[in-house]
């Protein structure tokens, strides 16, 4: 499976419609219980990477948005993120202790409810 953020082809487009309309409850349920629980260390990174990445998206596209680009033009992008990787893992170590902070504020709201 591809990452959410690569351009998918038409026939992958098909087979995850298929897949979420199949699954995509099943997937939500799992989604809403592993939400009520802390993050691990391994997924809070995984979070600081893809908000370095679209951080890095952003400059980029400057006042465009993604969903506006052709597939061509999404390509291009993400062959020029690839290329950033170092930078985006510096970004990600930087606003690591963000996103912990978000991820101690987002459970002591869950906490409060």
């Amino acid at each position: 499976m591809k990452k959410t953020n690569e351009v998918m082809s038409k026939l992958a487009r098909v087979k995850m419609a298929m897949r979420m309309k199949s699954k995509g409850k099943q997937m939500a349920r799992k989604r809403a219980i592993t939400m009520k629980k802390k993050a691990t260390p391994e997924k809070l990174k995984s979070r600081a990477y893809k908000k370095a990445r679209s951080i890095l998206m952003k400059k980029i596209l400057k006042d465009k948005d993604k969903s506006d680009l052709s597939i061509s033009g999404k390509e291009a992008l993400e062959k020029k993120l690839d290329k950033k990787k170092a930078v985006i893992a510096k970004i990600a170590k930087k606003i690591l202790p963000q996103v912990k902070s978000a991820e101690a504020e987002r459970l002591k709201k869950k906490k409060e409810e």
